[in-house]
């Protein structure tokens, strides 16, 4: 068991460094979308949309692994080795001109950050009490968003040059290599079997309201990165720079929505659970209005809804999982998290083309409705729990 004294501002950095990158997996390509289908104009729509979320798929697979990984390596080797395929797997994009082969590279992103990403949350909730825990999730949500800001900035100014260009944004994963080298405790998480495997029923009994939560929140969310750009692009004359800003706007308001999210817990500690349904509702609702304003304020509420949700249904599973999360319940919350990311094309363009065919706005009529379902589960599954404790 870890040490208070071994916790330093360095160790809880490296931890946080991590967080900069999972969301990178998918979101960090999103405004390269439009130039990379320009490129395979060829390849069928879904096929290109698959760039984004492919890498979900193995995020998935690797989640359900994870705690037979942490059994047999410490957490230092863990985080080497998942940075060392992040790095290549995702730079490596660069020199690839077929989009199956791209699909194959974007797949070991995917296996990377399946070992990234349970220790980006679970660790914290291995070192620290449970009193801090809203408040160091919403940091780590934090530098996941900026994470995304710098990466989507980055990736979008790249993909003017050439469309391959902006896969060199995965060049950033060797920063926190460096500093989980420098400073990472090389810890033994399962150095016991008490807890079971973490997909076992028992588990996701337990779980169930943050693993299904996060698994909606997902499933909206990525509505946006997966079609703003180019809808945009054909409800606007906004130049690609302009819809990049407009995402990178999205992040920075999901940021500091993140920073904050520690006091906004403590004030609205009854009514935050439902900030990020609503705030869906709001934002999609806006998009339907087609107009630069309306995409301004719409993109506005998005960022809110992925800047409380994320942190708050990490900070209730984390509560609920102790200091065995990160081999618990964060691989199940992965596994939710980037199955949401892998389904939400598929689910949500055959729901548009079914319900909504021929309306460039579908996908956001989508949303609205995927959005009053995760309403009514947030309300089902939250009412009548306890709080956690101050």
């Amino acid at each position: 068991m870890a040490q208070k004294v071994e916790v330093t501002r360095q160790v809880t950095a490296t931890i946080l460094s991590m967080s900069l990158l999972t969301v990178m997996a998918g979101a960090a390509i999103a405004p390269a979308l439009g130039i990379i289908k320009q490129h395979f104009s060829t390849a069928p729509d879904l096929l290109v949309q698959f760039i984004v979320s492919i890498p979900a798929l193995l995020i998935i697979i690797t989640s359900l692994f994870f705690r037979t990984v942490s059994k047999r390596l410490r957490t230092r080797s863990i985080a080497i080795i998942g940075l060392v395929l992040y790095v290549i797997a995702g730079a490596g994009c660069f020199f690839v001109r077929d989009i199956h082969v791209l699909l194959a590279m974007r797949a070991l992103l995917g296996v990377s950050v399946g070992l990234i990403m349970p220790l980006s949350t679970g660790l914290l909730a291995y070192y620290f009490p449970p009193s801090e825990l809203a408040r160091l999730m919403g940091l780590s949500a934090a530098m996941n968003q900026m994470g995304g800001v710098v990466a989507t900035l980055l990736a979008g100014l790249l993909a003017t040059i050439e469309w391959n260009y902006a896969f060199l944004v995965y060049i950033l994963g060797l920063i926190a290599l460096v500093m989980v080298l420098m400073w990472l405790p090389n810890e033994q998480l399962s150095s016991n079997d008490k807890q079971g495997n973490p997909f076992e029923p028992r588990h996701l009994l337990k779980f169930h309201p943050s693993v299904i939560g996060m698994f909606m929140l997902m499933l909206i969310f990525f509505i946006f990165p997966t079609n703003f750009a180019i809808i945009a692009s054909e409800q606007t004359s906004l130049s690609p720079q302009a819809i990049t800003m407009i995402m990178v706007g999205l992040d920075m308001v999901a940021f500091f929505v993140g920073l904050a999210f520690g006091q906004l817990m403590k004030a609205f500690r009854r009514p935050i659970k439902y900030f990020a349904p609503l705030s869906f509702i709001i934002g999609y609702g806006l998009y339907l209005l087609g107009s630069v304003p309306s995409l301004l304020c719409g993109s506005a509420f998005i960022g809110v809804a992925a800047g409380v949700g994320v942190p708050y249904l990490n900070t209730i599973a984390s509560i609920k999982g102790g200091k065995n999360s990160a081999t618990t319940v964060m691989p199940l919350l992965s596994a939710a998290l980037y199955l949401g990311q892998f389904v939400s094309p598929i689910v949500v363009m055959s729901l548009a083309q079914s319900f909504c065919p021929g309306q460039v706005s579908g996908p956001y009529q989508v949303g609205i409705a995927l959005s009053l379902v995760f309403l009514f589960q947030v309300w089902a599954t939250r009412h009548f729990q306890s709080l956690p404790p101050e």
